[in-house]
């Protein structure tokens, strides 16, 4: 048996992986990664209600879900209840929270730590309520699980029903499963994010402290100092109630902060005193102690190679036409590409000028552009009536036509003989951008090369 109790009884209604209409309460549900998770959890098949103490139905409405008026009524009958609020309050409503529960029900929460909240969840959750830690190592803004890291931190002989559901549930739909104790999980998050936000958001405020130009150093940017700028901005575009909780809640991310500081004098000092050998070594100790650095190269390699290439996939673009999707919205945007800088896109679409960053859009391949077009345009039919070859088959033409790219899609509506010849009506639907009489006349003289005769 693991962690959870790996040999499950398979004989209750959620154990099965049917969540058809069972109830779920996302307590902090009008929040962004409330909200993603009311989307995902209602996709799936759960029926899901939202509460937030702001009180946003109209978050509800957008959705597509109910808003708990009631809380304590909703929290009573919900077999599973989500806790997603803001890290410093987590325990607290927990506490408020979990004595309502019903036997047999799953209490979750979302928070970016983990010791605290399974422990709170364990005080106050009464016996047969099951509960599981988890803690999505993502924000609101990714479009799926697809590839996502996902913590869980089960609480042994508490989630033995539950536990398969929620894991598989995340597997299927793409995230990848880490499994660790609560006390391991904030040890690690005290460096993965401890270290890294507090490391970016102080480059953020240094740069405020010397006024530095931030737009107009990306004129001598170089790959490298281009990605950390990006995530510098990602990291300060965040909320920042959040980015405080993680540094001020997790115990662990002070001993974290002594450590770095300490560090950053230290080679500072060196670096006042010209300590080149001093310099090196520590340089040199630090990368036997980060392990094989070569994998690192390669990855950051294989990301400033990216940003390059498709810039320069861009620039050799300009006059032609291209699909540029934008990664937050998701619109499709179709057009000549006008003008290309290292900050924007210029496209004519349609009548009009579209501006685009370059950092928010991805640029379609042909063969998506191609899809695209096949999907959202209205395409040209045109139908071709033949005179087929003796003992040919229909079909076998059929598929000759079909091997033509500017044609979506081709069918035989109608054959029969006429005057003991076989005749047969081709229907093509020409791709919608394309000009219908020059692809028809392309179709006709292939009908005709493989001995077909056309009819008026």
């Amino acid at each position: 048996m693991d962690r959870c109790g790996a040999s499950h009884r398979s004989d209750e209604r959620s154990c099965d992986g049917s969540v058809e209409n069972l109830k779920m309460l996302i307590v902090g549900g009008t929040g962004e990664m409330g909200q993603w998770f009311s989307t995902f959890f209602k996709e799936r098949g759960f029926d899901v209600t939202i509460w937030g103490k702001s009180g946003k139905t109209e978050v509800a409405e957008r959705l597509g879900i109910r808003f708990a008026h009631n809380l304590q009524a909703e929290v009573a009958e919900s077999d599973v209840v989500i806790i997603s609020v803001p890290i410093d309050i987590t325990e607290q409503v927990i506490a408020e929270v979990a004595p309502l529960m019903k036997k047999g029900s799953l209490l979750m929460d979302l928070t970016s730590l983990k010791t605290g909240p399974t422990r709170a969840m364990q005080k106050y959750a009464p016996d047969g309520v099951e509960i599981l830690g988890t803690h999505p190592m993502f924000g609101p803004t990714i479009p799926s699980l697809h590839g996502q890291r996902f913590i869980l931190t089960p609480i042994n002989e508490r989630c033995q029903k539950w536990f398969p559901v929620i894991r598989g549930m995340l597997e299927e739909n793409g995230a990848h499963i880490v499994i660790v104790e609560p006390e391991e999980h904030d040890r690690f998050v005290s460096v993965v994010q401890g270290l890294t936000h507090f490391a970016y958001i102080t480059i953020g405020t240094t740069l405020t402290k010397l006024d530095f130009n931030v737009k107009e150093s990306r004129r001598f940017m170089s790959p490298v100092y281009d990605i950390m700028l990006d995530f510098v901005g990602r990291i300060l575009g965040q909320n920042p109630y959040l980015y405080a909780m993680i540094q001020m809640e997790n115990p662990e991310v002070i001993k974290v902060h002594e450590v770095f500081l300490k560090e950053c004098h230290h080679t500072s000092e060196m670096v006042r005193k010209h300590d080149i050998q001093g310099f090196i070594t520590k340089m040199r100790d630090a990368a036997i102690h980060f392990g094989d650095t070569s994998p690192a190269l390669r990855r950051s390699d294989k990301l400033i190679n990216f940003k390059i290439s498709e810039y320069d996939h861009l620039l050799v673009s300009v006059g032609e036409e291209r699909g540029l999707l934008h990664v937050y919205t998701g619109k499709i945007h179709i057009g000549k590409v006008w003008k290309v800088t290292p900050a924007e896109v210029l496209l004519a679409e349609g009548t009009k000028t579209v501006s685009l960053k370059i950092e928010n859009i991805q640029l379609l391949s042909a063969q998506e552009l191609k899809e695209w077009k096949i999907n959202n345009l209205a395409h040209h039919r045109r139908d071709i009536s033949v005179i087929v070859p003796e003992n040919s088959n229909p079909e076998i033409i059929l598929e000759v036509l079909s091997g033509n790219e500017n044609i979506v899609k081709s069918e035989i509506i109608d054959t029969y003989i006429l005057e003991e010849k076989k005749s047969v009506t081709y229907r093509i639907s020409i791709l919608a951008d394309k000009e219908p009489d020059n692809v028809q006349n392309d179709v006709e003289k292939v009908l005709c090369g493989i001995g077909c005769r056309l009819r008026t």
